[in-house]
């Protein structure tokens, strides 16, 4: 039963406070019907439906299945040319869809004793469909003729498509696209590889240090499938040096480390 003592005292507060009148016969919970009324404000909106494969709907491609797919296309590449017919027609890899004009797969000499591999194509690259011909690319083609390796090199990317804005290849683009870089380095057989930037040193080599660490020092590189074991030499991104010109220097080291061993005298045995 309500407390009439309270109930009285209320009535006197509200009495000495001026209200004389009821608006209405019944009392009224204004806290609860507050209280009901953000309850359903803060209701959750419902959820939008998942595009169902309509127009212009594309499902995200299954990253285990695309790397299965990458192999089994990059195995059955027998020369360079159609290597990058492959790599034109894959759909696995995200890339592909998101605004990129064409791949961009190679340049260079097919029987080249060096290849460097870069991170990604940027806007000149997809515009032109091969790799490192930009500012960045112009440098590289007068650092590799300084060094005496003009018409020595072929040159590549960990992936074959640009990256929204230029942004740095996701290690899972660059899974996608590794079962073709590897043949390309097996069709190509050189003697040694040369890294271009932090994210082509850490996708292939599958190391985490950055470039500065891992400049200048010597690895050693093994194909997944082809077995094949040449040394590789991570180095400065041309980029870099044009923000950089003074960490120039350390790159043209890196450079004369890598003539010196590439032309050195193979030991009869």
């Amino acid at each position: 039963m309500p407390d009439i003592r309270a109930a009285e005292a209320a009535l006197a507060f509200w009495a000495e406070a001026g209200v004389d009148t009821a608006y209405a016969d019944a009392p009224i919970d204004r806290l609860a019907e507050g209280a009901e009324r953000l309850k359903a404000k803060v209701q959750p909106a419902p959820r939008p439906l998942k595009p169902t494969g309509g127009a212009g709907a594309r499902a995200a491609p299954d990253h285990a299945a695309a790397v299965a797919e990458a192999k089994v296309r990059a195995a059955a590449a027998q020369d360079l040319e159609a290597l990058a017919a492959a790599i034109a027609a894959f759909d696995g890899c995200p890339l592909k869809f998101e605004g990129a004009k064409q791949a961009v797969f190679s340049r260079g000499e097919a029987d080249a004793p060096l290849v460097i591999i870069g991170e990604g194509p940027g806007g000149d690259e997809d515009a032109q469909g091969a790799p490192f011909v930009g500012r960045a690319g112009q440098l590289l083609d007068r650092m590799i003729a300084a060094a005496g390796l003009t018409g020595r090199v072929f040159i590549t990317n960990t992936v074959f498509w640009r990256p929204p804005g230029n942004r740095i290849p996701t290690p899972a683009e660059q899974a996608v696209c590794q079962p073709f870089l590897e043949r390309a380095i097996q069709l190509v057989d050189p003697k040694m590889l040369l890294l271009v930037g932090g994210a082509s040193a850490k996708s292939v080599l599958g190391r985490e240090e950055g470039i500065l660490s891992m400049r200048g020092r010597w690895f050693e590189w093994t194909g997944e499938a082809s077995g094949l074991t040449l040394p590789a030499l991570p180095t400065l991104h041309p980029a870099f040096l044009l923000r950089q010109p003074a960490a120039k220097k350390k790159a043209w080291q890196d450079l004369l480390m890598l003539t010196e061993r590439l032309d050195r005298p193979v030991r009869p045995e």
